[in-house]
């Protein structure tokens, strides 16, 4: 697969396209992973990744992907020619055609380790007809990396499924993020996907970008409660799986801010879970509580307070190096007379915490 060298900027996009009433003006930069533009209906978010695959012409602007200019004031190269794989909410696959026969519309790059890496042996010589709606995805993804594409392009393509489905789907993309190394745009709605698949987010609303960066550090910035509620705000930390508790069917994973513990067997030893805890689901205390049910009490330093979220208050919060985010109301602000620099705690349920960015 090609791209471009580890770390920097991959895509660099600034463009602007009006139609009818509804204007998308953005601008942004990504590194290499997957870059997740997040945000309502008719925010642009379509319309944004029509315009990097050259289905739609940017009234101006400057699209640049792994060094290569795509458009700008005197280039717009035509989709086929901008090395960009695109997966569809729906898998447009040729129906009369065996899942093989499809494959190789995409080209013939690296075809037999695409085939293991999506699981596509046992399905090559089916039809479309008779896969299901997750199957189906896992084939148009292994035709758009078989073009052997500077980047992937994936519009909503886990919308159309049902959870099971959805479930069947995710592993792979994470495999696509960790063994392919062929860096994608992910459009979504959906905060679970977002924190489970994503490195970099893109927020948008009305066709503008309201904020951009990294995804922990995005989710967790106290001025993105309004934009994604208490549920899709909040941290997402990488953690190290420590022990499992058989009896108690736990696992326990660590991070630089301490241990945190959660329901089931998750993970091998050693291995690196990724955890969302929304910002709703932490409590806050000033000094360390005993005989409770939470099975989660982290020291954290206040970073943040910022009061102007209605009745509510999003405090940013640092376990070590790890920024976390909490919603109180304005009333427990008051009580506990929290301010900047305080050491407090964060009570974390252990069935709050959704590994790999899905709740337990």
């Amino acid at each position: 697969m090609v791209g471009t060298p580890d770390g920097g900027t991959v895509i660099s996009v600034a463009l602007q396209k009006r139609l009818g009433d509804f204007t998308l003006d953005v601008a942004f930069d990504a590194p290499r992973g997957v870059t997740a533009v997040f945000g309502p209906s008719g925010s642009g978010k379509t319309t944004l990744i029509n315009a990097l695959a050259g289905l739609v012409t940017p009234d101006t602007g400057r699209i640049v992907v792994g060094g290569r200019v795509l458009f700008d004031r005197h280039i717009n190269l035509p989709p086929r020619h901008r090395a960009l794989g695109y997966v569809f909410q729906d898998a447009r696959l040729f129906p009369h055609l065996t899942v093989a026969k499809n494959l190789t519309f995409g080209g013939r790059h690296d075809h037999d380790k695409v085939i293991d890496l999506l699981g596509l042996g046992p399905l090559l010589d089916r039809r479309p007809a008779g896969l299901s709606g997750g199957e189906k995805q896992r084939v148009a993804l292994g035709r758009a990396l078989l073009s052997n594409p500077a980047m992937l392009l994936l519009d909503e393509p886990l919308a159309a499924l049902d959870a099971p489905r959805k479930a069947e789907v995710l592993p792979y993309l994470e495999r696509l993020r960790d063994e392919v190394g062929v860096p994608m745009i992910y459009v979504s709605h959906a905060m679970s996907e977002v924190t489970r698949i994503a490195t970099h987010l893109v927020v948008l609303d009305a066709g503008r970008v309201v904020r951009h960066g990294p995804l922990g550090a995005v989710l967790a910035d106290p001025a993105s409660l309004p934009l994604m509620g208490p549920r899709g705000a909040g941290a997402v930390v990488m953690t190290t799986v420590q022990s499992h508790d058989a009896q108690d069917d736990l696992t326990h994973v660590t991070f630089d801010g301490g241990r945190i513990c959660l329901p089931g067997r998750l993970g091998r030893l050693g291995s690196v879970l990724r955890v969302r805890i929304p910002a709703q689901d932490i409590i806050l205390a000033t000094r360390a509580p005993v005989d409770i049910s939470a099975r989660n009490i982290l020291p954290v330093t206040v970073t943040t307070i910022n009061q102007d979220q209605g009745a509510g208050v999003a405090v940013g919060l640092l376990a070590g190096q790890t920024p976390l985010l909490a919603q109180i109301t304005r009333a427990s602000l008051r009580d506990m007379d929290l301010s900047v620099g305080m050491q407090i705690f964060a009570i974390i349920k252990a069935t709050a915490v959704a590994p790999n960015g899905d709740r337990v």
